[in-house]
């Protein structure tokens, strides 16, 4: 004859099953964030503010895993206990509610790491976004399928500057102006890693400040029309030095134009 379960064999069936999930929840969140850190997500950073977004990243990384994990170790466990056996008949089980330390907790917990990473984020994009006492200015004009960028008259006597390739000075603080002729667009170089969109009759801006030598693409992140893959060009991190002689002589080459 099957022996009787008590209330106290019971719960501490509850309980050992309960201490199996957290073990195997803990350990596979230790492997997935383990991968998920160790795989190279971005590009390199030719920005100061890319370093921060991929450690805003990686704090959203690190504090998403475990709740994954959570959740589908808590899936698969009832449906493995839970599953329907020879035997058994197909009717629904025992409805359970009015548990109101459980419906606490699963309130309480989601809100409070909801609120800590939002403030995180916030803080980390505010920072990113703070105007620095000296900056340049790009004028970005987005149309299918091209980027065009106008460097505004450094004095009165000059003429403002446009080209079809992004130029720019490391170490220089950099205020883009985006606008677009005629669909939204996205103006995004994932070097940089701030993006922004293109939107007709509003200006949006954003600010970077280019830390590593080099060419990076130029593209549009918002399905804009057939064009749209096409829609690249390239942007240049050089010296001061190298960005103020490009200047001069597309300075002089406007001149001569008019």
């Amino acid at each position: 004859m099957p022996r009787a379960w008590g209330p106290g064999a019971r719960s501490a069936v509850r309980r050992h099953q309960l201490a199996q999930m957290i073990v195997i929840g803990l350990i596979a969140s230790a492997i997935g964030i383990a991968v998920a850190l160790s795989i190279d997500w971005f590009p390199i950073a030719g920005s100061t503010q890319a370093k921060k977004v991929d450690t805003l990243f990686d704090v959203l990384l690190i504090a998403s895993v475990p709740i994954f994990v959570f959740v589908e170790v808590v899936v698969l466990f009832s449906v493995w206990k839970f599953r329907m056996r020879p035997g058994d008949e197909l009717k629904d089980g025992p409805p359970i509610h009015g548990n109101t330390l459980l419906e606490v907790v699963w309130t309480a917990i989601p809100a409070m790491l909801l609120v800590g990473l939002c403030s995180y984020a916030y803080v980390t994009l505010r920072n990113i976004e703070h105007k620095p006492k000296h900056e340049m200015v790009v004028n970005v004009t987005g149309q299918q399928f091209a980027w065009s960028f106008t460097y505004p008259a450094a004095n009165a006597g000059a003429k403002p500057i446009t080209s079809t390739q992004l130029y720019l000075p490391k170490g220089k603080s950099v205020k883009f102006n985006v606008r677009s002729k005629d669909v939204i667009h996205d103006f995004w170089v994932p070097e940089f890693r701030i993006k922004i969109d293109a939107v007709p009759g509003i200006t949006t801006h954003y600010r970077i400040t280019p830390s590593r030598f080099g060419s990076y693409p130029v593209v549009c992140a918002e399905l804009c029309g057939l064009g749209h893959s096409t829609m690249r060009q390239t942007a240049h991190v050089m010296a001061p030095a190298d960005f103020q002689a490009w200047m001069q002589r597309k300075q002089a080459q406007a001149s001569k134009a008019t």
